[in-house]
């Protein structure tokens, strides 16, 4: 594989797409394919410092505008330090979580002008996008149920907000993929095999045509 490829793994909180992610890595791997992965925010040491400020449960206190830049200042360090080594390796970059968790959970969730949460997330990644995105879908009521029964997953701030909030990130992310061609909408409310095998005939199917 001559140039790098990034695949994001999106969805509401509580959709499964970090299991998923984890799940695809071996099938790749076994078929040959040379890959790291990652998360956002997060990835890098600077990155995921960052991270700690963001989702710390104590900072109730943090402005909508302050998360969002936040969240950019993490990207791009991220990006620079460890994606684009990789894309320029050569190699297939898995990310749970990319720039569309800005869309929907800054502009659809909190409310702020999704053209202006673009500009910042062309500017943090010198306007790379992901060559293929798959989206986990399931209903908020279903993923907030989901973070509940399971005791080892890390309660963030944004999993302490409201239903409403969860709702507004979901239709956020449906917007997005009816408008991006990049993305491919999953049915995450089945049992995980099902939503892996899917994932993965998807992913397989982009990189073969690279």
């Amino acid at each position: 594989m001559k140039n790098g490829i990034i695949i994001s793994f999106e969805g509401p909180d509580g959709a499964g797409k970090t299991t998923v992610l984890e799940k695809v890595i071996p099938v790749l791997e076994e078929k040959g394919y040379d890959i790291v992965t990652t998360r956002e925010p997060g990835g890098v040491e600077i990155a995921e410092r960052i991270r700690d400020v963001i989702l710390d449960v104590k900072h109730v206190a943090m402005d909508s505008k302050t998360e969002l830049l936040l969240y950019m200042a993490a990207r791009r360090q991220h990006y620079v330090e460890k994606v684009l080594p990789a894309l320029e390796a050569g190699k297939v970059v898995l990310i749970d979580r990319f720039i569309d968790s800005s869309i929907a959970y800054q502009g659809a969730g909190r409310g702020l002008d999704k053209d202006s949460i673009a500009k910042l997330n062309d500017f943090s990644t010198d306007g790379r996008e992901p060559d293929l995105t798959l989206y986990f879908d399931v209903e908020s009521e279903v993923g907030l149920a989901r973070i509940a029964k399971n005791a080892d997953r890390e309660v963030n701030r944004l999993d302490l907000e409201k239903l409403d909030m969860h709702k507004r990130v979901r239709q956020g992310y449906l917007d997005l993929a009816q408008s991006e061609n990049r993305i491919v909408t999953i049915d995450a409310s089945r049992e995980i095999e099902q939503v892996v095998a899917d994932a993965t005939q998807v992913i397989l199917e982009r990189l073969a045509k690279n």
